[in-house]
């Protein structure tokens, strides 16, 4: 399996479990760098690598009423200063090509939406970019399915790829996880991040609304994954998830997410030492 390096930090395999983490869309400049004030003293303290989730737009939303976030050049600078006040490295999905060039200065890594993982032109101009690649897989491909995104960020010399598991669809509204997804994408020759926070949404209900969620299962989805040899954690977390303008239903209290955490590191571990041993 391919390494692959966000800045200092190895994800793949024989590396330490890493944990990208944020609220779901950039909603004021205080509640970033809150969240990353968090979550980075909360890693130091579980020694668990951290990468800095938040979108800067969310284009897929039910209605065009719903926030869609402050935009490319206002959520931009939102990152960038969480960039330079915690030393992390920082994640937001891009939606268009026009997005690119001035993502590429300030983001670690580059994410593709699932709806967007076949989009040809988008991954191609992404992978140019040289930054590392988080495709997230759609819930309408099977795990072997990412063959395509893979090659066509290879096409353009990228190798720099992570692929991110966020469940399949299940009737119309939920999603199911498949945890053979992450080992059958993993044997595509790179590293498979795991999103429990996104499979428990149900879409169709508005994400404010309580029913619009499941997030009572986050953990078993988390311990899961992890057990299922998953090399990143995706989890989405807000410190007052019931104003969050995007996914409250399905996002993980900031104050909740700590001993989650030290549980799935610990069952990691446990997990990393059982395949040294049948090395």
């Amino acid at each position: 399996m391919k390494t692959v390096y966000v800045r200092t930090i190895p994800i793949g395999e024989g590396h330490p479990l890493v944990l990208i983490s944020g609220p779901c869309v950039i909603e004021t400049e205080a509640i970033a760098l809150k969240t990353a004030e968090s979550l980075k003293k909360m890693c130091e303290e579980l020694r668990i690598p951290l990468i800095y989730k938040s979108s800067f737009e969310k284009d897929n939303r039910s209605t065009a009423e719903n926030y869609r976030g402050p935009g490319l050049e206002k959520g931009l600078k939102i990152l960038e200063k969480v960039k330079a006040s915690f030393d992390i490295p920082v994640l937001s999905d891009i939606h268009r090509e026009t997005d690119i060039p001035a993502a590429a200065e300030v983001l670690d890594v580059i994410q593709i939406p699932a709806f967007l993982c076949q989009q040809t032109s988008l991954l191609i101009a992404a992978g140019k970019t040289g930054k590392p690649i988080n495709v997230k897989k759609g819930q309408f491909l099977a795990p072997d399915g990412m063959k395509s995104p893979i090659n066509k960020l290879l096409s353009v010399g990228n190798d720099q790829i992570l692929l991110t598991e966020r469940g399949t669809s299940f009737g119309y509204y939920q999603l199911v996880a498949d945890m053979r997804a992450i080992p059958i994408m993993q044997s595509l020759g790179y590293p498979v991040v795991f999103d429990a926070t996104h499979i428990v949404r149900i879409y169709g209900v508005p994400s404010k609304d309580p029913q619009g969620g499941q997030p009572g299962f986050v953990p078993t989805l988390v311990y899961s994954g992890v057990a299922a040899g998953c090399d990143a954690l995706f989890l989405e977390t807000h410190p007052c998830v019931e104003e969050a303008l995007c996914d409250a239903s399905s996002m993980i209290p900031l104050e909740r997410l700590k001993p989650l955490l030290k549980r799935a590191k610990a069952l990691s571990e446990l997990v990393r030492s059982w395949e040294e041993q049948d090395a």
